[in-house]
C-alpha cells in the first residue's frame, strides 16, 4: 500500500493533468473551427458522391443527352481527358519521385 504522501502527490498531479487536458481540448476545439468551412465542403463532397453512387442512371442519362445534343463538346471532352491522361502518364512518375526524396533524377533510380 502506498503512503498517504505519495497518494496525495499523485492525486494532485491527476488533478492537474485533467485541468491541462481540458484546457487543450477547448484551445483544439478553438483551432477546429477555422477548419469548419474545409470539412463542410468535404462532407458535401462525400454526399454528392453516395447519392450519384446511389442514382447512377443520373449521370448516364445526363452523358446520353449529351451525346445526342451536342456530340463535338463530348468529343472535346473526352480528347481533353485523353490528353490529361497522357500527360498524367508521362510526368506522374517525375512528380512521384520528387515526392519521394530522388533529388530530381528522372527517371527515379
Amino acid at each position: 500500500m502506498a503512503p498517504p504522501d505519495l497518494r496525495e502527490r499523485l492525486a494532485a498531479r491527476q488533478h492537474t493533468l485533467q485541468q491541462r487536458s481540458a484546457e487543450l481540448r477547448e484551445r483544439l476545439a478553438g483551432h477546429a473551427v477555422a477548419l469548419a468551412p474545409a470539412f463542410t465542403w468535404a462532407d458535401r463532397a462525400r454526399d454528392g458522391w453516395r447519392w450519384v453512387r446511389a442514382h447512377p442512371w443520373v449521370p448516364l442519362a445526363l452523358t446520353g443527352v449529351l451525346v445526342l445534343r451536342r456530340p463535338r463538346l463530348l468529343w472535346r471532352g473526352l480528347r481533353l481527358s485523353w490528353r490529361g491522361w497522357r500527360l498524367w502518364l508521362l510526368y506522374g512518375g517525375m512528380v512521384r519521385g520528387w515526392r519521394a526524396g530522388a533529388g530530381g533524377r528522372w527517371p527515379p533510380r
